[in-house]
């Protein structure tokens, strides 16, 4: 894929994971998730998805667990919803600084106003 498609597929992704897990799936475990960002490989085999959890690290470890072990349910979910011919294998891992993509942003955009490249 390139490397627009890849990002389509991958915000894609993001929305509709966040819309199965917030709205769809009753585990108490999964109620603090957030998903700060979803990164599909290139040939579209596997998708990284970063998540935000709240809580101390057991509790982070119980819910990265429980995406673990719903991981087939909603990539089954995915391939129903989304029009893919491959849907990729879901691989969860906890975002050690959420926000941060976000923060760099704003960073980033402060520092062009200042030089006046903006």
């Amino acid at each position: 894929m390139d490397e627009r498609r890849t990002a389509r597929v991958s915000e894609a992704i993001r929305e509709e994971l966040l819309e199965i897990i917030g709205f769809e799936m009753d585990d108490p475990r999964l109620r603090s998730v957030q998903i700060s960002a979803v990164e599909v490989s290139a040939d579209g085999r596997t998708a990284s998805i970063r998540v935000a959890c709240s809580g101390e690290a057991k509790e982070q470890k119980q819910t990265l667990a429980a995406l673990d072990h719903a991981a087939g349910f909603l990539r089954h979910e995915l391939a129903n919803r989304l029009d893919l011919r491959r849907t990729p294998e879901l691989k969860f891992e906890a975002d050690k600084f959420p926000g941060a993509d976000e923060r760099i942003e704003l960073l980033l955009k402060r520092a062009k106003k200042s030089r006046g490249l903006a």
